[in-house]
């Protein structure tokens, strides 16, 4: 219909029928106005609780239909809909990269995704209850307990486990109702996007402690306070007389986590403090699972113990454009190709140095006992022979099996690309073997190191088999992403330089809590969780660690 006749039969309506529209807009608006008369500023809060339910709603399964992909870009309603794709051009490209989670999403997680979005946006930085709650803990006393609460995380060590303790930072937000705020010091600016539609994550300039030297020590440590008797198990301490905020020191201590940190009678003390700041270089997440009054949430939330960082790892961690970018132009220019993608991430860890030979000879037993890289015939390798377009099945011998090398250092990708590059396969495969870069040395004080060590992440989660290294952070994050239990090189008897197997496939995705807490709390001997708790089991690359498992 053209406009001349849109409008024709607009003036040919009654007016009648004009007032009936204008009727029913009247009567569609009366909740929210009959809202704002009884409740005021309240009614901003229903109103938003009553949307995240909608949400929840719309992004339900029966829903999922109306579009064929919108579950895969919404990774099964992990993600909102309402964010502005070009300033985070990763959040909805990424997700078409991935294979299929092998974990089906918990509705009852989407749902307290939603709500704790709608509470970001009440409670987030330039709202009028973050000024509010800004001048009670500028006042230096803790107050009564706040409509707001805060947990601001404060990153330490390198981007690996910088990633890990955000997730857990962020579980541990969902699970106190708290709003997440993150001090981005100039080495993160734009590495992450804003993960919460509406709102901001950044810890404003002007909150006053993010610059403060706080240690496990500090009189600001919850440790500290408890044992001066500042915060007490029975409660003795009212709310309003604790001090303005609290410290809570996770990071690895001598291979531990400092006790009366993961007890639940210090959980009850904490949940007493409007504001938290926390620094950590572990996935503690795993270790909220041992706090009884946690363990019905976190049951429904994650049915699937073994996707906890797959899921929420997938929600909150976008890389910004520039990451983005590094990313997208590689897997585009190289692996995007390949019938096949094999990701080979090698770190060597300061207190488990292993000689480059050393090193390289096991990747090579792991990939040929488990038939990730062809043997090799000692001949020059075939050209490049693609399948026609009507050619119905790709024999082997076509195909193309890309392999991406992760490492600070070069010579691991030099020795494998000779070897492709120079000889044939046994099975006719063309394997070509790449690397995006290479800096020698970390640098987490260079934002530019960060980006690609965050692209790498991400090119890594795409590939269809992964060979990672033990204790590596940044290998646990790019498989547990991927959804990929990958071939774990197996910690070496560093008397013989050598381990008996090459490699091992762990039990489950999830992240090694390399510094498991201690569980003395009151009891008089320390207890392994692992005998008592039926979704833990020690690390494989890790003896004494703790990982979750389904």
């Amino acid at each position: 219909m053209g406009s001349e006749a849109m409008e024709a039969a607009g003036a040919r309506d009654p007016p009648e029928r004009r007032r009936g529209a204008v009727m029913a807009v009247l009567l569609a608006a009366l909740p929210l106005l009959l809202l704002l008369f009884l409740f005021g500023d309240r009614a901003a809060s229903i109103a938003a609780d009553a949307l995240a339910r909608a949400q929840v709603k719309q992004q339900s399964p029966r829903n999922a239909s109306s579009s064929p992909r919108e579950p895969d870009r919404l990774l099964g309603g992990l993600l909102s809909p309402n964010f502005d794709e070009p300033a985070c051009r990763s959040r909805y490209e990424g997700s078409r990269r991935w294979k299929p989670s092998p974990f089906p999403v918990s509705p009852y997680l989407v749902r307290k995704l939603r709500q704790y979005e709608a509470n970001h946006r009440r409670c987030g930085p330039d709202t009028s209850r973050y000024r509010e709650a800004m001048a009670q803990l500028r006042s230096g006393r803790n107050g009564d307990r706040g409509e707001c609460r805060y947990v601001v995380w404060l990153p330490v060590q390198g981007l690996g486990n910088r990633m890990l303790s955000l997730v857990s930072t962020f579980l541990y937000a969902l699970l106190t109702d708290r709003v997440l705020l993150v001090h981005e010091p100039p080495e993160m600016e734009g590495l992450f996007c804003e993960p919460f539609p509406g709102t901001s994550w950044l810890l404003p300039a002007s909150f006053p402690y993010k610059d403060v030297r706080l240690g496990s020590e500090s009189k600001e440590s919850y440790v500290t306070m408890l044992q001066n008797n500042v915060v007490r198990y029975d409660g003795g301490n009212a709310s309003s007389a604790l001090p303005a905020y609290v410290y809570l020191h996770l990071e690895n201590m001598n291979l531990r986590l400092q006790s009366h940190t993961f007890c639940e009678e210090d959980h009850r003390a904490l949940d007493g403090f409007n504001w938290m700041v926390l620094r950590s270089d572990s996935y503690f997440a795993v270790a909220l699972f041992l706090v009884p009054t946690y363990r019905d949430e976190l049951e429904r939330m994650f049915p699937s113990k073994g996707s906890v960082f797959h899921h929420l790892g997938r929600y909150l961690l976008h890389p910004g454009n520039p990451a983005w970018g590094i990313a997208q132009r590689f897997f585009d220019g190289y692996l995007a190709g390949a019938d096949q993608r094999l990701g080979v991430q090698v770190r060597i860890v300061w207190h488990h140095p292993v000689p480059f030979d050393v090193m390289f000879d096991q990747i090579l037993r792991c990939t040929r006992e488990h038939r990730l890289l062809p043997q090799l015939t000692g001949s020059e390798p075939p050209a490049i022979v693609r399948p026609s377009s009507n050619t119905t099945a790709t024999s082997k011998a076509n195909k193309v099996k890309a392999v991406l090398v992760v490492s600070l250092k070069p010579e691991y990708y030099d020795k494998l690309h000779g070897m492709y590059y120079n000889n044939a396969t046994a099975s006719g495969e063309l394997v070509t073997v790449y690397q995006p870069s290479h800096d020698q040395d970390q640098h987490t004080e260079a934002r530019a190191h960060n980006e690609r060590a965050l692209a790498e992440i991400f090119l890594l989660s795409y590939c269809d088999e992964m060979v990672t290294t033990s204790w590596s952070t940044f290998g646990y994050v790019a498989h547990a992403l991927a959804g990929l239990r990958p071939r774990l090189l197996a910690p070496l008897d560093l008397s013989k330089m050598r381990s008996d197997v090459a490699c091992v496939r762990p039990a489950s995705i999830e992240p090694c809590l390399h510094s498991p807490p201690s569980l003395v709390c009151r009891r008089k001997q320390d207890l392994d969780p692992v005998a008592h708790v039926p979704f833990l089991r020690h690390c494989e690359d890790v003896d004494f660690g703790l990982k979750l498992v389904d």
